[in-house]
């Protein structure tokens, strides 16, 4: 007989965000594994709660993966939390879910808030199907072609990003996004809430200086209408021209990206190339 992992949701900003039932596990479990205990302190003594807590965040998780597991199997109950929202989405908790599973030792789902799902409902966006992604890559070049890559994604697509960096990844994604519409969802719950809406160009002057956490939303890609043969032939060739000439994609990847962006065959791109180099636009 082993003991329960309980993956519990806690508030991404306002404390009240937290359901009866997380409390409830919170009180009765024997064991807390917090992200950050400090701040996992703050949610435990609004609520009255005095259960112990120790650390599990990316930088300890070898060496308090097996301790954990090890308190699991001398039926021991544990609840896992984040600094906020859903253990696992872009935070801890995956590894030992996993580990958990590999052992047959239950993991019940306490579900709650979780910053990707609440910004996507209040962005106007289709909601499904939905693509939800973590934080982009640090390093350019990685970055480059990983936003290259979700610029393809035709359904709604989020993601979350650092306040130092939100300008400079919407500065880049706006050279391969276009005028695809998004909404950047601030410090969400918080007092300083704040939805922005716009094109990624448009977004990225007005979070050049910025606080806080931040989400970001974008929009389905709008298809035109099969058969129709109506698609923006100008808007493809600008967008073409804007990826090869700064450097964030080759000819051969820039009109592949286009072709599944505006869902247009590869060679209807390369017309479209050829016909804006005749023209001069």
């Amino acid at each position: 007989m082993s003991g329960t992992l309980f993956v519990v949701a806690t508030p991404i900003g306002n404390l009240e965000d937290i359901t009866l039932r997380a409390l409830r596990v919170l009180r009765e479990v024997d064991l807390i594994a917090a992200e950050d205990t400090r701040r996992t302190a703050k949610l435990l003594t609004h609520h009255g709660i005095s259960t112990r807590t120790v650390s599990f965040h990316a930088h300890n998780t070898k060496r308090r993966l097996p301790e954990l597991l090890a308190q699991l199997r001398s039926e021991c109950s544990i609840a896992i939390v984040s600094d906020a929202g859903t253990p696992g989405i872009s935070d801890p908790g995956e590894e030992l879910v996993r580990a958990c599973v590999l052992e047959g030792i239950p993991v019940e789902p306490v579900p709650g808030v979780s910053a990707a799902i609440a910004a996507v409902v209040v962005s106007g966006f289709a909601v499904l199907p939905l693509t939800v992604l973590g934080f982009p890559p640090r390093r350019p070049k990685d970055r480059t072609s990983w936003i290259s890559a979700i610029s393809g994604v035709s359904n709604t697509v989020t993601f979350f990003e650092s306040p130092r960096r939100i300008g400079n990844t919407l500065r880049e994604a706006s050279l391969i996004m276009g005028t695809r519409q998004i909404m950047v969802a601030r410090e969400l719950t918080k007092v300083h809430q704040e939805f922005l809406r716009g094109t990624c160009a448009e977004l990225a002057e007005r979070l050049a200086i910025t606080k806080g956490e931040i989400t970001v939303v974008i929009s389905p890609i709008i298809k035109a209408v099969a058969g129709s043969g109506e698609v923006d032939e100008r808007r493809v060739a600008t967008e073409f021209w804007s990826m090869t000439i700064e450097g964030v994609a080759g000819r051969r990847q820039a009109i592949s990206t286009l072709a599944k962006k505006f869902d247009i065959p590869s060679k209807q791109v390369y017309a479209i190339i050829e016909k804006s180099k005749r023209s001069g636009d």
